[in-house]
């Protein structure tokens, strides 16, 4: 099987958490060891992004950048359900990354994670990994 899904209890209003082991976890699981690795997230108020690992305050600054670029409460939104700041965000972050895959191990840069990016929560999320060998 190259298909995998995850599910995630998120707490928070909005975070971003660390899902790269799950996806190597996946790797190992498919026995595959050269193609691309596609991680997709099926909602429209959460996305997929990568970025530094390094340091946590760069997951807050980011959000901290996205609450600036589009806050949580603005006067003009419409969208009746009052997380419009959360579709604005999941689309500038998009919903899905494709990554390589080269024996048997991820091409990331060394400060690189994968991360699900949570702008609507507390939820229950769910993603999807698919490995496609080539």
């Amino acid at each position: 099987m190259n298909l995998f899904k995850h599910e995630l209890r998120i707490n928070q209003t909005q975070n971003m958490i660390k899902i790269t082991n799950s996806i190597r976890e996946d790797i190992l699981k498919s026995g595959i060891k050269d193609g691309i690795v596609v991680v997709y997230c099926p909602h429209t108020t959460a996305g997929i992004t990568i970025n530094e690992n390094a340091d946590p305050d760069v997951v807050r600054d980011m959000i901290y950048g996205f609450e600036k670029a589009y806050p949580t409460i603005d006067k003009n939104y419409r969208h009746f359900e009052g997380n419009s700041h959360a579709h604005l965000k999941s689309s500038t972050v998009g919903p899905s990354q494709t990554l390589i895959l080269d024996d048997g191990n991820l091409i990331m840069g060394i400060w690189q994670d994968v991360y699900f990016c949570e702008f609507d929560g507390p939820r229950n999320r769910t993603y999807y990994v698919k490995i496609i060998q080539g």
